[in-house]
């Protein structure tokens, strides 16, 4: 049977191979397990990860598109599955739990809801795949690692309750500087706090409140970050050179993994053990759900609750795009560190550059030129760096 053909009901556990008796660290979303003794803790925590999968019998997308997502919506389901554990992280924390049949949080279910397959959903599949137009991508047709990046980047500025900075670092390279205006943007330019003729705090970008309440909550100075990396690591198959770093991205605490797959067949990588990539398939069509009268979700079929796909590292294609989440600015400069470490070992090449400042030859940022949802400018730049698969930077050796 195809994979994308498969439904919830046809799906039976016995074709996922259990999860292999072997004294080799398991890694998943930086968090490190054994494989002999610690295997529950591995499913309970693979199974509280969000699990997007394919739909059918939800409301026509635009009003008169397709009802099924089924063959073309992989990808946008992959892109679902990396921002929900971003918002999970945000609202719940990162040792959070789902139990089966348990009454669950408030903030669980307003993070369900924000996915649900409905018009008015922040990342609803209705809303990615209407984005996507001015993404250049026509509704129906498959999305790679970066356009899907592009397109909920510009969802997340809606999304008040979240107050997430999404950023796409294009070209390989992060800026550390341009990050922390943006997760900072009531700062000027060398770090201190902006401040007006009266000594009073500017509203950032014209709005205090969206942006930061400043006596309400821990992250009050930095606005949580996910930042998402899109990188070519090969033209049709990986360069072995980038494997170790690839799989040391997952032991980094602030990992959200990685969304990639095979051609026009996208998984959401979560780990790995040994040479083999663990992940989640969304490649499973089931039916829409619709909140109930208490306005709970149900939610047994938003959590995989089989053990997880694998498969070996070789195998996925080079045009991928790595996720991290730093909820404080003490988290991102921990990831700083970390990655700085991680460049300096020669188990691999570095699959991205990082520096402090803006390079000469950027021209300039998109996301510093435009921070509201206005996207006149910043849609024709990004447009230019949204390039298919084929079009992206090759790291060579």
């Amino acid at each position: 049977m195809d994979a994308a053909t498969l439904t919830y009901d046809t799906l039976g556990f016995g074709e996922f191979d259990d999860f292999p008796e072997t004294s080799e660290p398991v890694w998943i979303l930086g968090k490190e397990f054994n494989a002999l003794t610690e295997k529950e803790d591995i499913l309970s925590h693979v199974t509280s990860r969000l699990w997007f999968t394919y739909r059918k019998n939800f409301p026509p997308i635009g009003g008169t598109g397709p009802t099924s997502d089924t063959g073309w919506g992989c990808m946008l389901r992959c892109g679902q599955m990396i921002l929900g554990e971003a918002l999970v992280r945000r609202h719940l924390g990162r040792d959070w739990r789902w139990v089966r049949s348990q009454s669950q949080r408030e903030d669980y279910i307003s993070i369900l809801n924000a996915f649900l397959d409905k018009k008015d959903g922040y990342y609803s599949l209705h809303q990615i795949a209407q984005m996507g137009v001015g993404e250049g991508k026509s509704i129906g047709q498959w999305y790679g690692p970066n356009t899907v990046a592009q397109v909920l980047k510009k969802l997340a500025v809606f999304d008040s309750w979240s107050r997430l900075t999404v950023h796409v670092a294009m070209d390989n390279t992060v800026v550390i500087e341009e990050i922390k205006r943006l997760c900072m943007p009531w700062l000027d330019y060398g770090g201190a706090a902006c401040v007006d003729l009266q000594g009073g705090m500017p509203e950032p970008n014209g709005c205090l409140e969206g942006a930061c309440a400043l006596a309400e909550e821990e992250t009050a100075l930095w606005k949580p970050l996910l930042l998402l990396i899109p990188l070519r690591l090969g033209l049709s198959d990986i360069n072995e050179a980038y494997i170790e770093t690839l799989k040391q991205c997952f032991q980094l605490p602030q990992s959200l993994g990685v969304i990639g797959g095979k051609p026009n067949h996208a998984h959401y990588f979560i780990g790995y053990v040994g040479e083999e990539l663990i992940y989640l398939d969304p490649h499973t069509t089931q039916p829409a759900v619709e909140p109930c009268e208490d306005s709970q979700v149900p939610d047994d079929t938003y959590h995989c609750q089989h053990p997880p796909c694998r498969m070996h590292i070789c195998e996925i294609d080079p045009s991928i795009a790595v996720g991290f989440f730093c909820r404080t600015e003490d988290d991102f400069d921990d990831w700083c560190m970390r990655f700085r470490k991680l460049s300096h070992t020669r188990a691999g090449l570095p699959m991205f550059e990082l520096v402090d400042c803006q390079p000469s030859h950027f021209a300039c940022s998109v996301d510093v030129l435009n921070l509201n949802p206005d996207f006149s400018d910043s849609d024709r730049l990004e447009r230019f760096f949204d390039s298919e698969d084929e079009e992206f930077e090759i790291l060579s050796l």
